[in-house]
């Protein structure tokens, strides 16, 4: 952070009838012109947008005709889009990605880590399995880069090429000189018209390369994705597929339970959104043409991002009794102890409410 700059204050925590806790961050709201409709903190620091950005990554599965060759399914988009929990569902549909382009769980390069979801690990104990790639957060995005790399190489469902050939294509695809880095960089840089030179370049959780942008440019982005407006006609057209790809499986593109399985839940094609690690999200509101990021400098995730996203969203949106009820209780939430009595709130701050 530029040391001139001191975030503001966007979500409190409550106990005991003060204020207990804050966490600071910055966001910005953009039109797909670039022109921005609500800023607060620096939104112009570059920053690593980490998983919110899956979206984007995805383009050239869509547009290269990928997606298409291999009849890839809602289900099967919304997970090449996912931060899933590891359920079984998710598993195995990024399984069924790669069967897709003949190829199986050996090619991922994303690291094998037990499910986010406690009742899926618990399964995998009871059965007395190890978790692989597929239970991988991740796995989805990267099958979508195989499906991609598949395309590439000619050698995708039905095509002729030898599986030697294709597994020496595959290898190293998370690397940021291979082929499908460089088409996915591209995409990113061409959605959030930022050049990707300009700034820091980190290694992901799932070790793909993570390059540094700043906020306003990721708003911009998001705000393409949301009208197609400043995309390619082949990005346009894949960024429309993905987000409805999203509304009609939002399990796939997170889990059970989560924020933005619900929100997609609840709003379908009128919201497209996706949490980052380290306290990222970014979303879509295409009625309004506008896209949103976020980051809390401390790296929260669902006790703060969450929160603001649902706030910006009650403002912004022209809501229902339904959705306003469904909102507040995102953006105001009870904290609660192992007694299930409410001990606190954890709530938008008043300087986020009245920007």
């Amino acid at each position: 952070m530029n040391t001139a700059t001191v975030d503001p204050i966007l979500v409190q925590a409550t106990r005991g009838g003060i204020v207990e806790s804050f966490h600071r961050g910055a966001l910005a709201v953009v039109d797909a012109d670039g022109a921005l409709v609500l800023s607060m903190g620096d939104i112009e620091r570059p920053i690593f947008p980490r998983s919110a950005i899956k979206l984007l990554q995805a383009l050239p599965l869509v547009a290269s005709g990928a997606a298409d060759a291999l009849a890839l399914t809602d289900e099967e988009l919304a997970l090449a889009c996912a931060s899933h929990s590891g359920e079984e569902a998710h598993a195995r549909t990024a399984a069924g990605m790669l069967a897709k382009a003949g190829v199986d769980v050996s090619v991922l390069e994303c690291g094998t880590h037990w499910p986010y979801n406690e009742e899926a690990q618990r399964e995998l104990a009871r059965r007395g399995e190890a978790p692989s790639a597929l239970h991988n957060n991740c796995s989805g995005k990267h099958s979508g880069f195989v499906c991609l790399a598949c395309r590439m190489h000619g050698a995708g469902k039905g095509a002729e090429g030898g599986a030697a050939s294709l597994r020496g294509f595959l290898s190293g695809y998370v690397r940021p000189e291979h082929p499908v880095m460089r088409e996915v960089s591209a995409a990113l840089q061409a959605a959030t018209g930022w050049d990707l030179t300009k700034s820091a370049r980190g290694i992901d959780g799932c070790s793909i390369p993570t390059h540094a942008v700043p906020l306003k440019n990721l708003a911009l982005a998001f705000a393409r994705v949301a009208t197609g407006q400043g995309l390619s006609p082949e990005h346009a057209r894949a960024a429309t597929r993905l987000r409805r790809a999203a509304a009609r499986a939002p399990f796939f593109t997170s889990g059970s339970g989560k924020f933005d399985a619900r929100v997609l839940e609840h709003f379908g094609e009128r919201v497209y959104c996706k949490v980052g690690a380290e306290g990222v999200h970014c979303a879509a509101v295409p009625e309004l043409g506008l896209g949103i990021a976020i980051k809390m400098d401390d790296g929260n995730n669902s006790r703060a991002c969450e929160v603001v996203l649902a706030a910006l969203l009650q403002r912004l949106l022209p809501a229902s009794d339904a959705d306003t009820g469904f909102l507040a209780g995102l953006s105001d939430q009870p904290l609660r102890n192992r007694k299930d009595i409410e001990v606190g709130r954890l709530q938008a701050a008043a300087a986020l409410r009245t920007a």
